[in-house]
């Protein structure tokens, strides 16, 4: 098996032979010396091959077919490059075309492109190097959430993707049915007990209540799958699909949970900077300058807990003008997640107590009856992060917000079994992991940080 263009530079051998595979990226000519630019997904920069027609004689016409987005074998001697732009690179003794990439037609010539276009090919666009890194940074985020999970005696469980209940009571939910719409469009009211499950039926918009019934007998699990929200935001922060990690932990209360999230962000940051540190670098250079010191300060910073009538105060107190002014009872805007971690506190900062007028049926109240034992991690730059509480135990009480929220109670019966049988103090909490490849990269836009998008009107294969 041939090894990546990562695995030869990561343990060079000089003047050894080698075989790479991969995607021309670049070619440029001096007439006898041509410098071919090969990438293959493994690391940004790829490596540079140098095909001498002196020393080895190849057709013109073969020659020609070297082009952008072509895909190649080529083998060569690994020797160190005269040139301060790399360190090493091919003395190519010989090449096999692959595939031909139409240069008429191929979109992805050697010019910047900008990230509108991009998402309009984004089954291409993965061959440039700004969503190469990004994929890379994705898939060592993903490895690390595991990781860490595993290494703190975590279970990984599995909950459903389509469910008979909105997890958040929010409505904005994907109903999933086979009924048929020419039928449905003429009668008054719907028959679910026709359709395929005998009642509705939607995408789960959380894992967090399957996750809580393993918790209850397993103690720590956490789930890590996708997410839908039918949720008509055109921001550069919300999308319809995303994928969610949220850990469930039976004996934990608030401030365990608290602990839990900041040890397990700063983990996750500190692993992705020492196991990326080119792609990092890339981020730093073309995206948001000083990104790494950023991510630094969050991973060396003591997040800084403050309730949430003490983050209305010192909102009101502040001489900046907000969009939409700070006020008790309101649930708060980016703006001002932004403006406490930026400005004021200047540090990640997580927000307790908020009322419970905004918060879901399942957080625990406090004693003062308004407001939750619910938590949000904000960083700058992004605001909120993660978002979690301590979860209801009484049974009496769960039953009481529900029926407060007029929330179908039938739906949760099995929910309330929970509390009915061996409760316990409990907790978790809920990380978009989009949100997090946004922080960590600097990309600007969800929808740039996930393979293919799925947002209000765009819906791409």
């Amino acid at each position: 098996m041939y090894k990546s263009i990562k695995e030869i530079l990561s343990n060079p051998k000089i003047d050894s032979k080698i075989t790479i595979k991969g995607w021309i990226r670049t070619k440029r000519s001096n007439g006898k010396i041509s410098f071919v630019e090969i990438n293959d997904g493994s690391n940004i920069q790829g490596i540079q091959a140098i095909i001498d027609k002196e020393e080895i004689q190849f057709e013109e016409k073969k020659l020609k077919k070297l082009t952008t987005g072509t895909s190649i074998s080529l083998t060569g001697i690994l020797i160190l490059s005269p040139s301060k732009e790399q360190t090493y690179e091919i003395k190519t003794t010989n090449f096999t075309i692959i595939g031909e990439a139409d240069q008429e037609t191929y979109p992805l010539q050697k010019k910047r492109h900008t990230f509108e276009f991009l998402r309009e090919i984004p089954h291409l666009r993965i061959r440039t190097n700004t969503f190469g890194a990004v994929a890379r940074i994705r898939n060592q985020i993903s490895y690390k959430i595991h990781e860490y999970f595993q290494k703190n005696g975590f279970l990984y469980i599995h909950t459903p993707i389509i469910t008979s209940n909105d997890g958040e009571g929010a409505g904005e939910i994907f109903r999933v049915s086979t009924l048929n719409f020419n039928n449905i469009a003429k009668e008054k009211e719907v028959n679910f007990k026709d359709d395929f499950f005998g009642k509705q039926a939607f995408l789960t918009v959380t894992g967090q209540l399957h996750g809580e019934a393993y918790a209850m007998a397993l103690s720590k699990i956490y789930t890590f799958g996708p997410t839908f929200r039918a949720e008509n935001s055109n921001t550069t922060r919300h999308a319809s699909e995303f994928w969610m990690i949220e850990p469930e932990m039976a004996f934990f209360k608030l401030e365990d949970n608290i602990n839990l999230a900041e040890n397990f962000l700063k983990y996750i940051l500190r692993e992705t900077l020492n196991n990326c540190s080119q792609d990092m670098e890339f981020f730093d250079n073309f995206i948001e300058k000083g990104l790494i010191k950023k991510i630094e300060n969050v991973i060396n910073s003591e997040f800084e807990i403050i309730t949430y009538t003490q983050a209305i105060k010192k909102l009101e107190s502040a001489t900046k003008t907000f969009e939409i002014k700070p006020y008790w009872g309101m649930d708060l805007q980016t703006e001002h997640e932004r403006y406490l971690t930026e400005e004021i506190i200047k540090k990640p900062t997580t927000i307790i107590d908020y009322p419970k007028e905004f918060k879901a049926f399942y957080m625990k109240i406090n004693e003062d009856n308004k407001t939750v034992k619910g938590m949000d991690i904000l960083v700058p730059r992004i605001g909120e992060i993660i978002g979690g509480s301590e979860r209801e135990d009484n049974l009496d009480k769960l039953n009481k917000r529900i029926k407060e929220l007029n929330l179908e109670s039938e739906a949760l019966n099995w929910y309330l079994d929970l509390r009915r049988f061996g409760s316990t103090p409990h907790s978790g909490f809920g990380l978009g992991l989009e949100r997090l490849i946004q922080y960590t990269t600097g990309m600007a836009n969800i929808r740039d940080v996930i393979p293919f998008p799925r947002t209000p009107k765009t819906l791409y294969f």
